[in-house]
């Protein structure tokens, strides 16, 4: 999704939970400072044509990877799923991540070969200063806000939804998903927003949740 079509979606998301546009570009330029490389082609070269699964990590998620073949598939983490994955059996191959579930096992993955899609929004600016700088894989940068020469936007609010998003811009042949649950009544006020936008968001594109 281009920025002119995804901007509408990301205004309003802006207004639902006061959040401000400024603090999200601010994150974007210092996540750009930050980048020693962009590993954009190597994102779009895993993606185009494949067969993808995106895995975000609601508590399904350890009997969905039983009950799932990843022959053959590009397999994207968001964010903490990468260690459910990695406990289950499967190294992901690619995770979308703002930040709040990193850990040096899922930084030990990206230096063994794993690429990180680092999201940085205005609340996690702290996080990007602390982590960006520790990653010696593949990395590129995402924002919700306007895209930067090297950091992009791919559409998606959420980490999952954010790999969903990236997975058919770059052209993958088919995109399934597992350990999503959108309707989560555990989960705190903000987060519930959360999965109410990534299920209208996933709807756009073809996924409904």
């Amino acid at each position: 999704m281009k920025f002119e079509e995804w901007e509408p979606y990301y205004q309003r998301i802006l207004d639902y939970f006061g959040f401000g546009r400024e603090e999200d570009e601010e994150a974007a330029r210092i996540l750009s400072s930050l980048l020693s490389r962009d590993d954009f082609e190597l994102l779009s070269g895993m993606l185009c044509n494949a067969e993808v699964i995106v895995a975000g990590n609601a508590p399904s998620l350890p009997a969905d990877i039983k009950n799932t073949d990843f022959s053959g598939k590009i397999v994207i983490a968001a964010d903490a799923a990468a260690r459910v994955l990695k406990k289950g059996g499967v190294t992901p191959q690619i995770v979308f991540t703002d930040l709040d579930g990193l850990d040096d096992d899922v930084l030990e993955m990206n230096a063994e070969g794993t690429l990180l899609a680092v999201h940085a929004h205005g609340d996690n600016i702290p996080l990007v200063k602390s982590w960006v700088p520790k990653m010696q894989g593949p990395v590129v940068g995402t924002t919700q806000s306007a895209p930067l020469s090297n950091v992009y936007n791919f559409g998606g609010f959420s980490d999952g939804d954010c790999g969903v998003f990236a997975a058919h811009e770059l052209g993958a042949s088919s995109v399934s998903l597992i350990g999503f649950d959108l309707d989560d009544t555990s989960v705190d006020p903000v987060k519930h927003g959360k999965l109410m936008i990534a299920r209208k968001l996933l709807h756009l594109i073809g996924h409904d949740i």
